[in-house]
């Protein structure tokens, strides 16, 4: 492994790393996957305990999507989506649309999550312009939100980590003071949570509701932000005042759609349904990229005029509509469909549940906070007070290194350890798991 890691380390720059950590801490070169689990080049496995960036449902080499890729590129492998299509693209579409909230009825395809939010910006943007209501062009979004790492996305996200250095060039967005129920102001627990905390998007709302063409938002769990789980009234709340004032609901179910919360879409919860949503990440189940927007009759028709009125939404991407991507997604809705997903994922988010109970009484374990397949261990400095520990302590990361070397990968969030396991983890993979993260914690911080 030491001559590849040396290649990768000469050649390559990784996402998310400050490379100078792997001159201590080289990168694991990995050889195959099979379920749940990572093997490297020298045959040890780590259980994907994260989904590789919460991406995978079904397992590495999954057999039923591995046989329909090689069935799709012996057919099509890609071709222009300008003026052309192609069967798995209309039957993904097709699906998509039965199985999304109520009014979502066309589908704009593109390539990753956060070119889905860049699509969702411009076409709620120029919606406005092309509506006679041109003073609607900024977007609102609640605090610690994450988008993506595209100048748009960065611009409604709000983590200093991502966003700080590139200010200058960030459009300006309304940022909002949003839920957070583990150090709730209001003294409300999520089961009596009466919304209180909407009080500040409804403070901004009705002050600038002409200047506002959208809000985005992560429904029922903000990801990056350490899988802050917040109560279904927000969003019900949310959705009434978009309506009251003419703005656009935008649903960001990047990382919380296609059954992680419990549900097939987070939004579900509040029984509510967005005027624009994105979809990617476990779409096409870990294999390729690809990302949907999806929006109302309302919104597409807005753009649907004679040429020369110059309305048409001119954003394409070479890959658009992927054949292979497409059939993939195809063959992931079966899989929900044929092995009633949704219905095992409440077993297995029991079991977690369960498990988890004693790690609860660790002094450092503040709270364990969970939504269907999305589990989270605040780790606190003072379990008491909730104080935190210094970022610069990188607490979650040296906790992550020791659970590495007993076998699973835990990639945190800061001082958050977080699970969101393919859905084929099994019981004695999630003992693993949890055993692991209890392991790892207790060496650490004693």
């Amino acid at each position: 492994m030491k001559e590849l890691q040396q290649k990768d380390l000469k050649y390559i720059w990784h996402p998310c790393s400050q490379m100078k950590d792997y001159e201590t801490f080289p990168p694991i070169v990995l050889e195959r996957g099979e379920g749940p689990y990572l093997y490297d080049v020298e045959g040890k496995r780590y259980l994907d305990a994260v989904s590789s960036w919460w991406v995978n449902l079904f397992g590495h080499s999954n057999k039923r999507i591995n046989k329909v890729i090689a069935e799709q590129v012996g057919k099509l492998e890609h071709a222009i989506f300008a003026n052309f299509s192609h069967k798995p693209a209309i039957e993904l579409a097709e699906r998509i649309i039965n199985i999304t909230p109520k009014g979502l009825n066309k589908v704009f395809f593109a390539d990753n999550g956060s070119s889905a939010v860049e699509v969702a910006l411009k076409l709620s943007f120029q919606y406005y312009q092309q509506t006679g209501k041109k003073k609607k062009t900024r977007f609102v979004a609640i605090s610690e939100a994450y988008h993506g790492e595209t100048l748009g996305a960065l611009s409604a996200g709000d983590i200093d980590l991502y966003n700080e250095i590139y200010k200058p060039l960030l459009m300006k967005t309304f940022k909002v003071k949003g839920p957070d129920c583990y150090r709730c102001p209001y003294q409300e627990t999520r089961e009596t949570c009466r919304g209180d905390c909407f009080e500040h998007m409804e403070k901004i709302v009705v002050e600038h509701h002409e200047e506002i063409a959208g809000i985005l938002i992560e429904p029922m769990i903000q990801g990056a932000a350490g899988m802050k789980i917040y109560p279904a009234i927000y969003l019900k709340k949310l959705r009434k005042l978009c309506d009251d004032y003419d703005i656009h609901f935008i649903a960001d179910e990047i990382a919380v759609g296609f059954g992680r919360t419990g549900t097939m879409f987070a939004c579900e919860h509040a029984g509510i349904s967005p005027d624009i949503m994105c979809l990617s990440k476990g779409l096409t189940a870990g294999y390729m990229p690809l990302s949907l927007t999806l929006v109302t009759d309302e919104i597409y028709d807005a753009f649907y005029d004679d040429y020369i009125h110059l309305k048409a939404f001119m954003h394409s991407h070479s890959y658009t509509g992927n054949p292979i991507g497409c059939a993939i997604a195809c063959e992931s809705l079966r899989i929900f469909e044929d092995e009633n997903i949704l219905e095992r994922n409440q077993r297995t988010s029991c079991m977690i549940r369960s498990r988890m109970e004693g790690l609860l009484e660790y002094p450092h374990v503040g709270e364990f906070r969970q939504l269907g397949m999305v589990g989270a261990i605040e780790l606190v400095k003072d379990k008491r007070t909730k104080e935190g520990f210094d970022w610069k302590q990188r607490v979650g990361y040296e906790i992550y290194k020791i659970a590495l070397r007993y076998g699973v990968l835990l990639r945190p969030l800061g001082n958050i350890i977080y699970f969101m396991p393919p859905y084929v983890i099994d019981e004695k993979d999630i003992d693993l798991m949890i055993g692991t993260a209890e392991k790892a914690i207790t060496e650490y911080l004693g």
